[in-house]
């Protein structure tokens, strides 16, 4: 099937779902890529509910379909795996195969329902499937409250090439930065670390932890991560490769100060 039709087809299962939006619909020209952007959208705007097969069937051929045009990249090709355990990446996090890579999740822990929204948490979930926001709903129902800062909670990776998705609470920083921020952080990258451990995982990759709309300053931010992780390895030769995966300019160059100091 070609992909704009499996997208058309996608568009009106979700629209037939949310009939609420037919309105919105008729503003997206009949482009592949338009047509693209408004399945996103309803996407990452409808609420968890069980997924018909249909669905999913469509769903997963497609984002298989463009998970293969990203190109999956693999933890062994990496500059630096050969020789070290902590390797620093800047490129797309769902393009990584990781036994797991991990999400920068809300409170509510359901991914981002703004639509087309340019957070990592998006990114995930809109790469992974509706499959992940469901599977997390079971998760936080059972709960019944929201996740705190800094624990985190697992979950299958659908159809990302990484193994696992770590959902994790980071800290949210409104004026000065304080100690209970540095230790909420902290927690976010040990518990991440220990469920690898945990789950014999020979690898695990990092997103920038709280330091976009949270408010954590990034480059106090990735020197917690750095120490975090240097201590935890220290006592867990077990885990090959962690992964400091950075999207932006300024990212990169703080963790590459910040490693080559280290």
């Amino acid at each position: 099937m070609r992909k704009k039709e499996l997208i058309l087809r996608l568009n009106g299962i979700l629209l037939g779902e949310m009939p609420e939006y037919c309105d919105d619909a008729e503003h997206f020209d009949d482009s592949e890529d338009a047509q693209r952007r408004l399945l996103r959208s309803l996407m990452n705007l409808r609420p968890p509910a069980p997924l018909s097969d249909e669905y999913l069937t469509l769903q997963d051929e497609l984002l298989g379909m463009e998970r293969d045009e990203r190109g999956v990249v693999e933890i062994r090709t990496l500059p630096g795996a050969a020789g070290g355990r902590i390797l620093l990446w800047q490129g797309d996090i769902t393009r990584l195969a990781a036994d797991a890579i991990v999400n920068a999740a809300n409170s509510d822990l359901l991914g981002c329902f703004h639509p087309c929204h340019g957070c990592i948490d998006n990114a995930i979930h809109s790469a992974a499937g509706l499959q992940l926001r469901e599977e997390c709903n079971v998760l936080m129902r059972a709960q019944g409250h929201p996740e705190p800062a800094g624990s985190i909670k697992i979950t299958n990776a659908y159809n990302l090439p990484s193994r696992y998705v770590f959902h994790t609470v980071g800290p949210i920083v409104r004026g000065g930065l304080e100690s209970h921020h540095r230790e909420a952080l902290a927690r976010c990258y040990t518990a991440c670390l220990e469920a690898a451990a945990d789950l014999d995982l020979e690898n695990i990759a990092f997103c920038c932890i709280s330091t976009g709309e949270y408010g954590f300053p990034a480059k106090e931010a990735a020197g917690i991560a750095v120490r975090t992780v240097h201590d935890f390895l220290d006592h867990h030769p077990d885990i090959e490769h962690v992964v400091f995966d950075v999207f932006k300019d300024s990212d990169c160059a703080i963790y590459e100060s910040i490693l080559e100091a280290s």
